[in-house]
C-alpha cells in the first residue's frame, strides 16, 4: 500500500438526544480533568472508506463530518487519524497520520472516486501493519459492497481481534450479503457492524464520532453515551 433526509424530530427525541451528547461530552471532560494514567493522551484511528464510483455521494458527506470526530474528543488531547481507501481495480492508499481535521479534510476533497472493485482485505492487513508499529485503538470502515473472498478476508479480521484492534463496519445499504460477511469480519476482530441508511447524514456522523471517543475511551466513553447506536455497538463489543 502506497502512502500518500433527515426526519423532524419531536421535542422529546431532541432532548433525548441533547442528553445522550452531554452524558459524552461530560465523560471527555472528565477524562480530561482527571487525566487518567491509563488513557493515551490521543488515540489512533483508521479511518477507511470505499472510494469505488457508487460512494461519491457518501465520500463527499465523510469529507463534511471527519472534523467532528476531532472535535469530539479534542479536550482530552485530540485524535490521531489515517485515512485509508481505495478505487479502482487495484488502488490502496494510505495517508499519513493527521491530528488536524482541516489537514484530514484538504486530503479527502483531492480524492475523486472511480468505478473498481473492494479491497477491504488491503485494508485489514494494513490495519495489521500499523498496529505492529504502533497500537492502533481501532479501524472504522464505510463501505456497501463486499466482493472478495470472505474465507480469506475474515482471517485478517481475526488478526486484528488478536492484536486488540477491533473494525467498526459501518454499511451503507440493506444488501444481505454484504450485511453477513461485515458482521463477520466485526465479530472476527472484536468490534461491531451497524447499518445506516442512504442520506441518513445524521447517524453517521454519530457513528463516527462515537467511535472516535472509543478511539481515545475505550469503552468507557461508549458507556457515557446513552443513544441507541452506542448500545447497539456496545453489545457487540468484546
Amino acid at each position: 500500500m502506497s502512502k500518500t433526509e433527515p426526519t423532524a424530530r419531536t421535542s422529546t427525541e431532541t432532548t433525548t438526544a441533547r442528553s445522550t451528547h452531554s452524558d459524552l461530552d461530560n465523560f471527555l471532560a472528565d477524562m480530561m480533568a482527571t487525566k487518567k494514567s491509563d488513557v493515551a493522551s490521543t488515540g489512533r484511528l483508521i479511518f477507511a472508506l470505499d472510494a469505488t464510483m457508487s460512494r461519491q455521494e457518501t465520500w463527499d458527506a465523510a469529507c463534511s463530518m471527519q472534523g467532528d470526530m476531532f472535535r469530539t474528543v479534542a479536550s482530552i488531547g485530540g485524535l490521531n487519524v489515517q485515512l485509508v481507501y481505495y478505487r479502482g481495480l487495484d488502488e490502496c492508499r494510505a495517508s499519513r497520520w493527521v491530528t488536524d481535521p482541516e489537514q484530514l479534510a484538504k486530503l479527502m476533497i483531492k480524492i475523486s472516486c472511480h468505478a473498481g472493485h473492494t479491497q477491504i482485505g488491503k485494508i485489514l492487513t494494513h490495519a495489521k501493519r500499523e498496529t505492529g508499529l504502533l497500537k492502533v485503538a481501532a479501524v472504522v470502515f464505510v463501505g456497501d459492497a463486499f466482493e472478495e473472498e470472505a474465507d480469506e478476508v475474515v482471517p485478517l479480521a481475526q488478526q486484528l481481534g488478536q492484536l486488540n484492534t477491533p473494525a467498526f463496519m459501518f454499511q451503507e445499504g440493506t444488501n444481505r450479503t454484504v450485511e453477513r460477511v461485515f458482521r463477520e469480519i466485526a465479530k472476527a476482530s472484536g468490534g461491531a457492524y451497524c447499518r445506516f441508511d442512504s442520506g441518513s447524514a445524521d447517524q453517521l456522523r454519530e457513528l463516527l464520532k462515537l467511535v472516535a471517543a472509543f478511539a481515545v475511551g475505550g469503552k468507557a466513553a461508549l458507556e457515557a453515551s446513552k443513544s441507541a447506536d452506542a448500545v447497539k455497538l456496545l453489545s457487540q463489543l468484546k
